[in-house]
């Protein structure tokens, strides 16, 4: 019996996945966000560890046990000097170079389409899409949440911000938002919102990202500008679909299969906005399976993909 680890490292979380031949699950489990760019590269070899450790002895596996590990992580491959670092890191945990390691949207996209041809677009902490189409291979977004990242949970929660800081203002009208972003931060005054986001949480990414719940269910309660936000951001994760066609090379009128995940999808108003903003000629699927379970299955085909036929 084969077995593979995959691991999807996000803007929030890094999942670990111990899969046999089958795509059966065999281990699982979850450790703190190996997004590296503001706490150093050395984050990254701690959660690896740790993570590795949980689910090899999860299954009652030894680290020598795994045919083939594919890690995903977050940024890999948009700092090109990190990249022997990261690579070694890996090495360095598994103690063993039967491995690769890749961008998270990678994991994404095998895990929604089943590595089978498609594009699959990410959207959680962050965003990004990824496909593959006849041996080709693109990418789109993924560029950070200080000029990127549009459509993800970051850019909805800032947006979402703004607003709220408008609606206090009296520059908008007030509505449902208003109420939601602040029980949410636990504000005692308006103004105290700043406080909490920029001086306790530091801005930090992820606890940003936390807000984006308050913009989706606000526009679900009929709140004009918080419906605002979540249709842009379904058009702005349907453009980065139409972004990977056109790297592809997808001819006109041809029909591609399209999958998403990423928490943002949760959100019924987000899954809608993305559907009608579809190019044509997307044939919008479900996902398969999530993207940690996306790296298991990658790896097992890289493992497949060396051995003679």
């Amino acid at each position: 019996m084969g077995v593979y680890l995959g691991v999807d490292g996000g803007g929030t979380k890094t999942a670990f996945v111990l899969a046999d031949d089958a795509g059966e699950v065999l281990a699982e489990s979850t450790g703190p966000s190996a997004y590296y760019f503001a706490a150093g590269i050395d984050l990254v070899e701690r959660v690896l560890e740790d993570g590795v450790a949980a689910v090899t002895r999860s299954a009652g596996l030894d680290r020598a046990a795994i045919d083939r590990a594919f890690v995903a992580l977050p940024g890999h491959g948009e700092a090109s000097g990190d990249v022997p670092a990261l690579d070694a890191i890996a090495g360095r945990v598994l103690g063993h170079d039967r491995y690769d390691v890749g961008n998270d949207a990678v994991a994404g996209w095998a895990g929604s389409l089943g590595g089978a041809d498609g594009i699959n677009i990410v959207a959680g902490t962050g965003s990004i899409a990824y496909g593959e189409w006849r041996g080709a291979a693109h990418r789109a977004g993924g560029w950070s949440e200080v000029f990127g990242d549009e459509g993800s949970a970051y850019w909805v929660a800032v947006r979402g911000l703004n607003a709220f800081s408008r609606m206090s203002d009296g520059r908008l009208p007030s509505g449902p938002l208003h109420a939601a972003i602040r029980n949410r931060v636990g504000a005692a005054t308006d103004l105290d919102v700043i406080g909490v986001v920029v001086d306790r949480w530091g801005a930090k990414r992820d606890r940003t990202a936390a807000l984006a719940p308050a913009v989706t269910e606000a526009a679900e309660a009929g709140d004009a500008a918080a419906q605002a936000i979540v249709d842009d951001a379904g058009a702005e994760l349907a453009a980065l679909v139409t972004a990977v066609r056109s790297g592809l090379g997808v001819e006109p009128g041809e029909t591609v299969p399209v999958s998403y995940s990423g928490g943002m999808f949760r959100a019924p108003g987000i899954r809608a906005a993305f559907e009608a903003a579809l190019p044509a000629g997307s044939d919008l699927r479900a996902p398969i399976a999530g993207p940690a379970l996306g790296a298991a299955l990658y790896a097992r085909r890289r493992a497949h993909a060396g051995r003679p036929a």
